[in-house]
């Protein structure tokens, strides 16, 4: 290996590396100033806490550089693959597996799901047994809720920027639907529902959803990446709102 290569592939990785430091030194640094001005008190195994960080700096370096060679490639690679081959049926069907997938899988959304089933389903009068099968059940409804909303929201971005629909006017109506119908949903899923916009931003559906965008709009003449190619996030956050309020109306 050439001299140059070897230090190409060393900055790969050491520019990573200082990038996860430095972002996480505000946090560490919060952590630090409230033990010693607040707590008063020093921290208690400081050297498994400093192993911890040194793990997460080295796994949040692996995976920011896992995505720029890989992830990131392949979205925008895909995106163009079937702008070019001009096939919009198998597009829209490929938007709505990525974040059906993606989304379906999602730790954070796991949690919040059998969280909100425990409060949800919480009937005095249920048998112990019935009861867990009630929450188990309405834990799955919950995440194929939440995955089929955030698959919606990115057939309906990939459409947008197919058509060249301004996205401000999607997000004013998704919203005003949002405030519509929030009076009318039970109130023990209104914060659910909410939530339900936030935990979709995941690791990995945020870098496949923006590398799809941009190399979708990247592909179409007249559309610019920059304001074509973002905003399938922000409809990800929205639509799981949406569709949860409506699976409280049923389901109560």
């Amino acid at each position: 290996m050439k001299l140059s290569e070897t230090r190409d592939l060393l900055w790969l990785f050491t520019r990573p590396i200082w990038e996860s430091t430095r972002d996480l030194l505000p946090i560490v640094a919060t952590v630090g100033l409230f033990q010693v001005l607040v707590f008063r008190q020093a921290l208690e195994n400081w050297a498994q806490l400093l192993v911890g960080l040194i793990l997460v700096i080295l796994g949040l370096t692996l995976f920011v550089v896992g995505l720029k060679i890989g992830l990131f490639p392949l979205g925008e690679q895909m995106a163009r693959d079937f702008a070019r081959k001009g096939s919009v049926p198998w597009l829209i069907a490929f938007a709505f597996a990525l974040g059906f997938g993606t989304t379906f899988a999602e730790p954070a959304l796991i949690a919040v799901a059998s969280k909100a089933a425990e409060l949800a389903v919480n009937d005095s009068t249920t048998a112990t047994a019935q009861q867990e099968v009630l929450q188990q059940r309405f834990a799955l409804i919950l995440r194929a809720t939440v995955a089929v909303a955030v698959g919606f929201a990115l057939v309906i971005g990939v459409v947008r920027i197919i058509l060249g629909w301004p996205l401000h006017y999607l997000i004013m109506a998704g919203y005003a639907l949002v405030l519509l119908i929030t009076p009318l949903a039970p109130s023990n899923i209104i914060a659910v529902a909410y939530d339900s916009g936030g935990v979709t931003t995941s690791t990995i559906t945020v870098p496949l959803t923006a590398a799809l965008g941009v190399g979708l709009a990247s592909s179409i003449k007249g559309r610019n990446p920059l304001l074509d190619g973002f905003g399938l996030i922000a409809f990800a956050s929205l639509t799981p709102i949406i569709f949860v309020l409506i699976l409280g109306m049923l389901w109560s």
